[in-house]
């Protein structure tokens, strides 16, 4: 009984020993694992060696390769050296089994690799009672994309308007002669025919606007999901187009995309200004800056996109900007107008036989309107009667107006001379002071009107009159001393003439009359004079209601 219960732990040592003795001498000799690029071709060399256990042998062994996870008796194999054997139709005429005789080797012959190829295999031999699966020591084959791109080639450079033919080849050939299939994409095709974007030549007209935009090209490996492509940056050359002036002040765009209209700009003063012209083409084109048209064989004034323009008179007028490079040309003009309010030079009076006669100058663009105010009444244009004349006139930016009055004169007369534009006005006033009716004196009223201008004024007509009396007083050494009692000198203050030059000066006006007032000929007695400002006493002025006042000073005679 007891040996019937040992029988079967004294017989399981001896099956194991036969199975180990089983896979005694069955070795195979690959490499383990194989990378190849998808469409190219790899070669797997191996070798085996099995037990002969029968004599003679029946000849060449019958060797496959199954995939792993195969059935062996219901799948097909993916390769073998039967001739009559079936393959899987997915290998069919790609994977080959070669022996070499001399070397006593095979080798797994693998053409037009396919991503779908990746996997694991198995070897397998029969051979008279020999039917064995070499489990312990497989190939691992991986199936990569190609590294390989397109490369997009055309024979001209790209000009917007002209057709072209881009060509996108791959240098990558499959071993098995596989097709590929080309497709192009990129904004610069939104016109082009679909139909034709399945070739590998593209035809299209290129544009401006598809200049620095993208085009690629796909290669696609038929019955494989690996695709290949190649993008590139569109270089299209065109003419200059879409020009546009920046109009600069002090550093501050004023105005922007000036084109070929008249373009105005306030200001009240001279600044410099700053026209800055732009333009889109490609390559790069020449800017340059025209006085008036360059049609009109025009001489240019800058060789730059910047045009300085230093002060008031010089950023008057037409100025034409134009663009060129090799593909063409173009032209933009602008048209300034300079416009500013009216700044006065005047008024300047002089006491006459004839009666009071007064002038007033006013430069200012659009050119301004002047007239006389005479206490409540306007005098303006020209017009005369028996009291009063007016004569005006006007010559580019300078209004000109003279007044002559041949009666109503009184002391506290009060007129002024007021010019107005759409930009501005400004007014200055004339007042014959009380109880000197010769003495006249000119106020600059407005933004002009102020104690520090009256006192530099002063100033000035001290100094001059300082060295004239200086002069005067040499001459007159040897002569008699003058007689007390003469009548005062009549003194006339033209607060214009003192004023900073204008770049062009108005128009000449007739000598004054005070100036012809003696006959030819005849002797005129000299009067001397000296001025005392007795701390620029203030007259009140008659009209209690006026708001404004007015700084006088006496000229006394000696």
């Amino acid at each position: 009984m007891v040996a019937l219960l040992l029988l079967p732990l004294l017989l399981l040592p001896l099956l194991w020993g036969g199975s180990l003795q089983d896979d005694q001498g069955y070795e195979l000799r690959v490499q383990e694992s194989v990378t190849v690029q998808a469409c190219l071709g790899v070669h797997v060399p191996f070798s085996f060696s099995y037990p002969r256990r029968s004599w003679p042998f029946s000849g060449e062994p019958v060797i496959y390769w199954f995939r792993e996870g195969d059935n062996i008796h219901r799948s097909d194999p993916v390769a073998t050296n039967n001739p009559g054997g079936q393959v899987k139709p997915e290998t069919q005429g790609r994977f080959h089994l070669l022996r070499d005789p001399r070397k006593k080797n095979w080798s797994l012959n693998i053409r037009d690799a396919r991503m779908s190829d990746t996997g694991v295999y198995f070897f397998r031999v029969e051979a008279d009672d020999v039917k064995y699966s070499y489990r312990d020591k497989k190939l691992n084959l991986q199936v990569t994309a190609p590294t390989e791109k397109p490369d997009i080639r055309f024979l001209e450079a790209l000009e917007s308007g002209r057709p072209t033919n881009l060509t996108c080849r791959l240098s990558l050939v499959c071993d098995g002669g596989r097709a590929f299939s080309f497709s192009w994409a990129g904004d610069a095709l939104d016109a082009v025919d679909p139909e034709t974007l399945h070739s590998s030549v593209l035809t299209f007209t290129p544009r401006r606007q598809d200049h620095g935009t993208n085009l690629t090209c796909r290669v696609e490996l038929q019955g494989d999901q690996v695709t290949m492509e190649r993008t590139i940056r569109l270089n299209v050359s065109y003419a200059p187009w879409n020009l546009s002036v920046n109009l600069c002040f002090r550093n501050v765009t004023a105005l922007k995309a000036l084109q070929n209209r008249a373009s105005a700009l306030l200001i009240s003063e001279s600044p410099a200004l700053r026209l800055l012209c732009v333009a889109d083409s490609n390559p790069p084109a020449r800017l340059g800056w025209f006085r008036a048209s360059p049609a009109l064989n025009a001489t240019r004034i800058s060789s730059t996109k910047i045009l300085e323009l230093p002060g008031l008179g010089a950023a008057e007028g037409e100025f034409t900007c134009r663009a060129q490079n090799p593909l063409g040309s173009q032209n933009t003009s602008v048209s300034l107008s300079v416009v500013y309010p009216p700044q006065l030079l005047g008024p300047s009076c002089s006491l006459e036989d004839e009666g009071l006669h007064c002038s007033c100058s006013c430069r200012a663009q659009p050119v301004p309107s002047l007239r006389w105010r005479l206490g409540e009444g306007l005098l303006e244009g020209n017009f005369s009667n028996a009291s009063f004349k007016v004569t005006s006139s006007s010559a580019g930016p300078w209004a000109n107006s003279s007044l002559s009055l041949s009666e109503g004169l009184s002391s506290g007369l009060r007129l002024s001379c007021e010019a107005q534009n759409v930009h501005g006005a400004q007014s200055a006033t004339v007042l014959l002071l009380p109880g000197k009716p010769a003495s006249l004196t000119g106020v600059l009223g407005g933004a002009l009107a102020g104690a520090g201008a009256m006192v530099l004024l002063s100033l000035c007509l001290c100094l001059i009159f300082f060295c004239i009396v200086k002069a005067r007083r040499k001459q007159a050494a040897r002569r008699p001393e003058g007689v007390d009692g003469e009548d005062p000198v009549m003194g006339t203050v033209a607060w214009g003439s003192r004023q900073k030059p204008w770049p062009d000066g108005p128009p000449d006006r007739t000598s004054s009359p005070a100036e012809d007032a003696l006959p030819s000929g005849e002797q005129q007695e000299l009067h001397y004079a000296s001025l005392s400002f007795h701390g620029m006493k203030s007259w009140e002025p008659l009209d209690q209601e006026a708001t404004s006042t007015t700084e006088y000073s006496e000229i006394k005679t000696s």
